[in-house]
C-alpha cells in the first residue's frame, strides 16, 4: 500500500516528460518547415551600346602559267590594294597582310580509246596565287563604307573579294559586370516584392545562379542560345543577362 504514492508520482512525471517532448517535436517540426519555405525569382538586365572595334578582311588572287610571273602580278596587285586602303582613311599599320598562297591547278581530260573505254588525264593548268589583308580598326564608320566600295577595283582588274566585316566591343567585361549587378538588384527587388504582399519578411540569400550572356543586333530578330549568342555582324547591339535568387522567409 506504501507503493501507491509512487507509482502516482512516477506516472505524473512521465505524463510531465511526454507533453514537454511533444512540444519539443511541435517547435522543431515548425522550426524545419518555415525554414524550407523560399522564394526564386528571376531577374533580367538589358543595355543597348555600340561596337568600338572592327575586324575586316579582303582577298585578292591571279592565276598565271609561271609562278614567277603570278607572284609578280599579285604584288602589284597588293601595291594597289594598300594604296586603295591608304586614300580611304585607313593607316598604313593598320593593314596587315598574309603570306601569298601558291596552289597548282589541273584540267581533267578525258580520251576514249578504240574500245570505247575512257581513259582520265591530269593536264597542269597554271597556278592559282591568292593573298588577303586583315584590317582592325576603331573606325567604325570607314571599314562599313569601304567594305561597299573597294568591289571599285574590279574595274582595273583586280580579282578581289571582300568580306564581311565583324564588329566587336572593347569593353565587354565592364558591361558584363555591370549587367550582372542590375539583374540581381533586379531579381532581389522582385523577391522583396513577393515577401511584402505575402505579408512575409524576406530571409537570407541562399542560392544564386547566373544566365547565359547573350548579345543580339539592336533591332534583330535573332533567338537566345541556351550556349549564348554573340553578334558580330550588327555595329549596334543589345547585351542581355538573366540571374536567378532564391531566398528564405521569415
Amino acid at each position: 500500500m506504501k507503493q501507491r504514492p509512487l507509482n502516482i508520482v512516477a506516472i505524473g512525471l512521465i505524463s510531465f516528460a511526454v507533453i514537454i517532448s511533444s512540444a519539443i517535436l511541435s517547435d522543431g517540426y515548425k522550426y524545419k518547415f518555415t525554414s524550407q519555405e523560399t522564394i526564386a525569382t528571376t531577374g533580367l538586365a538589358e543595355k543597348e551600346f555600340r561596337s568600338d572595334l572592327a575586324n575586316w578582311s579582303v582577298s585578292f588572287r591571279r592565276k598565271a602559267m609561271s609562278r614567277t610571273q603570278g607572284f609578280a602580278q599579285l604584288k602589284k596587285d597588293a601595291q594597289r590594294v594598300k594604296e586603295y586602303l591608304i586614300s580611304k582613311g585607313f593607316k598604313s599599320e593598320e593593314l596587315i597582310f598574309s603570306s601569298i598562297e601558291a596552289d597548282k591547278s589541273y584540267l581533267e581530260r578525258r580520251e576514249e580509246n578504240k574500245y570505247g573505254n575512257y581513259n582520265y588525264t591530269q593536264v597542269f593548268d597554271g597556278y592559282n596565287l591568292s593573298q588577303s589583308i586583315g584590317i582592325e580598326t576603331s573606325n567604325i564608320e570607314l571599314v562599313e563604307q569601304t567594305s561597299r566600295e573597294i568591289t571599285e577595283l574590279i574595274n582595273e582588274e583586280i580579282e578581289i573579294n571582300s568580306s564581311t566585316p565583324s564588329y566587336f566591343y572593347s569593353k565587354l567585361e565592364d558591361l558584363k559586370i555591370a549587367l550582372i549587378a542590375d539583374a540581381t538588384a533586379n531579381a532581389t527587388n522582385r523577391a522583396k516584392n513577393i515577401a511584402e504582399k505575402s505579408n512575409s519578411r524576406l530571409g537570407a540569400l541562399r542560392q544564386a545562379s547566373m544566365g547565359v550572356f547573350q548579345i543580339t543586333g539592336k533591332n534583330s530578330s535573332e533567338e537566345f542560345s541556351w550556349g549564348g549568342v554573340y553578334n558580330t555582324t550588327d555595329i549596334n547591339k543589345k547585351a542581355s543577362i538573366t540571374v536567378k535568387l532564391q531566398f528564405g522567409i521569415n
